[in-house]
């Protein structure tokens, strides 16, 4: 079976080409840095017609690698939402056509279950599994008993991580987006320099809170000299690092300990994250808990993650009419029935 996976959720035009035995043949991803970079974060109708201009092209460049046409695809994959409700209607309208012109099944799939099983595309997840799903738009802790069965177990209470990182990153003149930067820039820092905030430290809710960290960030920035040295925000970043890594550690195992869960996993475009992944790990070494860090080419948004969740829904007949909307917020939900 081959599945063609597109996601235009946000500012990231890819699409894939997954099959069922030999994995992810294809992962393209068309990136529109360049078009955002001057504004300090995605603007929603750049980022929709940029997905108009590239996408149908991106389909033609994977399908000639191939040698394929439509014929030979089994099944169209999509993303529905969350994200940018102009630049998913670009791509489910996009997948909705190709199912009615050449009679292919579509999986409309939820953004959020495409990240969790992008771990799928590494090793196969050992279920039942606590799942923290952190990017630029989300911070929430998943419950997954089987893959098509969820519950959300906590969530932010304002920003997400990832925007935690961009608006710091801004403050100190990093490049957009944010993430990568600070985690690379933190690596030279002093450790001992700064200390900031943990958020809803003592709250007993698998709950996130980064709009108290990130003030803090930006005041400390404020107090310091000007111009900023390479050193100043090296010894800022490595700081701000520890404080969302350490807060995001701490509810991950947290709702792993409430559930009784064997395994934790990371998801969406912080999962990259250095420091994460190796915080991670340990804990889950030191408290008996499986984890393989997921491969970063499938954390930030992609085609393939979106691919690997229309397989799982096709392997059992679950099929989406083309009527199906798209939709701008909405927790993920379960597709499978409840046991």
């Amino acid at each position: 079976m081959k599945i063609l996976g597109i996601e235009t959720s946000c500012d990231d035009t890819s699409v894939a080409l997954l099959d069922e035995h030999e994995g992810v043949l294809e992962n393209l991803v068309s990136s529109q840095i360049d078009l955002h970079d001057h504004f300090g974060g995605v603007v929603p109708e750049l980022a929709s017609r940029a997905h108009l201009v590239n996408l149908l092209p991106l389909i033609d460049v994977l399908l000639t690698r191939r040698s394929l046409n439509l014929a030979d695809i089994d099944g169209v994959a999509v993303t529905r939402g969350p994200g940018l409700i102009g630049a998913l209607l670009v791509g489910l309208s996009t997948a909705k056509a190709i199912c009615w012109a050449a009679g292919k099944p579509l999986a409309a799939v939820h953004h959020i279950e495409g990240h969790m099983l992008a771990n799928e595309l590494t090793a196969p997840m050992e279920l039942p599994a606590a799942v923290l799903v952190v990017s630029g738009g989300h911070t929430e802790v998943i419950l997954v008993r089987e893959i098509g069965l969820y519950e959300r177990l906590g969530w932010t209470l304002d920003d997400a991580a990832g925007e935690c990182y961009d608006k710091c990153a801004q403050f100190m003149g990093l490049p957009y987006p944010g993430g990568p930067a600070v985690d690379r820039v933190a690596e030279g820092g002093d450790p001992g320099r700064f200390t900031f905030p943990r958020p809803l430290h003592k709250d007993p809710r698998v709950i996130f809170s980064f709009s108290g960290l990130k003030t803090a960030v930006r005041l400390e920035v404020e107090r310091l000299p000007r111009p900023l040295s390479e050193q100043d925000v090296a010894d800022v970043c490595h700081a701000l690092r520890e404080a969302v890594t350490d807060v995001l550690t701490r509810r991950l195992f947290q709702a792993a300990q409430e559930q009784g869960v064997r395994a934790v996993y990371l998801a969406g475009g912080v999962a990259a994250n250095s420091l994460l992944r190796t915080r991670t790990a340990e804990l889950a070494t030191k408290r008996g808990l499986h984890f393989v860090a997921p491969d970063r080419a499938y954390c930030t948004d992609n085609a393939a993650m979106i691919a690997q969740a229309g397989l799982c829904r096709f392997r059992v007949g679950y099929r989406d009419d083309l009527s199906v909307d798209s939709f701008a917020r909405q927790p993920v939900t379960s597709w499978l029935p409840l046991p």
